[in-house]
């Protein structure tokens, strides 16, 4: 049971040289502080055209390809979906998810159904991930892919065809968590949906139920993982670890078999998505042990809707940070009979008619 599990998860050198010694001796295609650069330079990316989503294109939306940096310099491909015949400027919302996921899973087809309804969308590929920029591949941070949802914010603020006063987010699976926390730190985003979310935090330092939460499990996850960085770079490549366990084992709990039955068959299998395929960078869940998920999530002012399965094995995720959040304008809605998995692409359970209604209640126009 427990290698099925862990299966699923798997210097800074500050130069003394002055500035204007380095404005001296360092070549025009390097960094000199004589010039701004306040904004990323866009990274032209190799966008794939063609329709290569695991859902059917709808007939009731316009779709195109789009991209915008981050405030890191990671420029993220996204795709955009917007109701036909709509007439801007539209609130719009951000979709990103499930954690080691592409644009083409399941935040697609949130963010196209969500269109049909009458929203401007952006599904996003995270940073290090799918069609997006950043190297290396397939590695995760709190920090930066918090910032993800933030420049996707940026990019929806200066959209003509969006209402840069109606924007929402909404993150899936591990992304829902980070939905959330890059709520608390962005008020621009005024209505924020955690569909059947993990918080990567806890999860990473404490394992699943909270069953390896102890200094000596946490003090070993880090001494492996730092082992493992110094193999990495001794080797030149970096071990990849994770992504949805394959062949299935027989003891699998009904978890890990309902991951298999999305990632690993025509049904959610994407060649550019890390749950799919050959997962993730080995030591990508280390800045996860040790940062922490929803410290200030009392302060967050403004709407949240937290979406789960009456049967999913995550359930106690979104309960737990549920109960963290303050005010009459955040909801949680237990799915009757739905699986974790049920909430990736399952229309007779996602409950897109509720998660509507909550964001046309507040992203409403002033």
């Amino acid at each position: 049971m427990n290698r099925t599990i862990v299966s699923l998860m798997t210097s800074l050198a500050f130069l003394t040289v002055s500035a204007t010694e380095l404005a001296k001796t360092t070549p025009s295609n390097m960094y000199n502080p004589n010039t701004d650069t306040s904004l990323a330079t866009l990274q032209e990316l190799n966008l794939t055209q063609e329709w290569d989503k695991v859902f059917p294109e709808s007939d009731k939306t316009d779709h195109r390809k789009v991209t915008f940096a981050n405030r890191y310099g990671i420029t993220l491909a996204a795709d955009m979906y917007i109701p036909k015949g709509a007439v801007g400027p539209l609130p719009a919302i951000a979709v990103s998810g499930p954690f080691g996921a592409v644009k083409e899973q399941s935040s697609g087809l949130y963010a196209q159904k969500l269109a049909e309804l009458g929203f401007l969308t952006i599904a996003f590929d995270p940073s290090f991930t799918g069609e997006s920029g950043g190297r290396p591949r397939r590695v995760a941070s709190p920090d930066i892919n918090t910032e993800d949802f933030s420049a996707a914010v940026d990019y929806l603020s200066t959209l003509p065809e969006a209402d840069a006063s109606r924007i929402g987010i909404l993150g899936i699976c591990g992304w829902g968590g980070i939905a959330i926390q890059a709520a608390i730190s962005d008020p621009r985003i005024k209505a924020t949906v955690a569909s059947t979310m993990y918080d990567m935090t806890r999860v990473s330092a404490n394992g699943y139920f909270d069953a390896d939460n102890s200094s000596d499990k946490r003090n070993a996850t880090r001494a492996a993982m730092a082992a493992q960085r110094t193999a990495d770079c001794r080797s030149g490549h970096y071990l990849r670890s994770g992504g949805v366990v394959d062949p299935l084992p027989e003891d699998a709990p009904q978890f890990v078999k309902d991951y298999h039955a999305y990632y690993k068959t025509p049904r959610g299998y994407h060649p550019r998505s890390g749950n799919s395929t050959d997962g993730w960078n080995a030591t990508s869940a280390l800045p996860f042990v040790n940062f922490k998920f929803f410290e200030y999530a009392g302060e967050l002012e403004n709407a949240v809707m937290i979406v789960h399965g009456e049967k999913a094995h995550s359930r106690y995720f979104g309960e737990d940070t549920f109960k963290l959040l303050q005010g009459d304008n955040k909801e949680l809605l237990i799915v009757p009979g739905a699986s974790h998995c049920d909430l990736y692409d399952n229309l007779d359970k996602i409950p897109f008619d509720r998660i509507s209604t909550f964001f046309n209640t507040w992203l409403k126009a002033d």
